[in-house]
């Protein structure tokens, strides 16, 4: 088991070195990639906001086949960041959360999308 988790950290290590050097190369530091949006999860969701101007928790949790715990703690962790809203109301009885993308969560899904398009041309390029 200590082999494998050895094995494991060298692994990352390296692809860790080969983004820093691609990084190096691009002037676009993959280690400054925006973590909150960069994670699948939140990415999907900001992704799914983007093009569409709300989308009910339901829709979201079909859409990105996510569980309704890890979709409510990652659509939370974009609105403590004040990247997306959250809208609760009800709908007779049933309770209704909407989520729209805010000015931020925009900015922020633009600035990602233009680093990984900089990594991606650096490593075509390289």
């Amino acid at each position: 088991m200590a082999d494998r988790t050895r094995a494991y950290r060298a692994a990352r290590e390296e692809k860790t070195k080969r983004n820093v050097a691609a990084a190096r190369h691009t002037g676009t530091p993959a280690v400054n990639l925006d973590r909150l949006v960069h994670e699948r999860t939140r990415l999907a969701i900001v992704s799914a906001l983007a093009v569409n101007q709300s989308l009910t928790f339901n829709e979201l949790k079909e859409l990105l086949h996510a569980t309704d715990g890890n979709l409510s703690v990652h659509a939370r962790k974009l609105e403590e960041a004040g990247y997306i809203s959250c809208t609760k109301s009800f709908a007779g009885r049933m309770p209704k959360s909407e989520y729209r993308l805010l000015a931020a969560g925009r900015r922020a899904l633009e600035k990602y999308l233009n680093h990984m398009e900089a990594l991606i041309r650096a490593t075509r390029e390289g």
